[in-house]
């Protein structure tokens, strides 16, 4: 199954809106995929978490505000807590997600690479009587 980019209904669901400006979600959501895109292209099943997740906290906090106050109550969010971004956890769910991102090895031998010994060996003693001129030996 592919990615399929969620809908608004599913932004409000999300960040448990009754209520959501359509155009607005829309856009941020669109947005979001396009940003996501700059990570992992194209986006695998399973993104559309984080595409709801970077909407969200720029639907919630366009300007991002870090300290608000209103009457007797009062906010204070993280730096950078609103707008549109990607956070490292973000980035990293997206490279997992597409199968990439994990610890991995590099066998650097050939193929066709044999076990054998390389160097002159005698059948009876172990090593060559007769040794061949390039074998160190004169």
């Amino acid at each position: 199954m592919a990615f399929t980019p969620p809908t608004v209904e599913q932004l409000g669901l999300y960040l448990g809106l009754e209520e959501i400006d359509g155009d607005r979600a829309e856009l941020l959501i669109s947005t979001a995929v396009s940003l996501c895109q700059t990570i992992v292209k194209p986006l695998p099943e399973g993104a559309e978490a984080v595409v709801l997740s970077v909407a969200g906290r720029a639907y919630v906090n366009p300007q991002q505000v870090s300290y608000e106050t209103i009457g007797p109550m009062s906010v204070q969010r993280p730096q950078g807590s609103g707008g549109l971004y990607l956070t490292k956890s973000d980035k990293s769910a997206l490279k997992s997600l597409a199968g990439r991102g994990g610890a991995f090895t590099v066998d650097p031998t050939p193929a066709t690479a044999d076990p054998s010994p390389t160097w002159p060996i005698d059948d009876l003693t172990g090593w060559a009587e007769d040794y061949e001129a390039g074998w160190g030996y004169p």
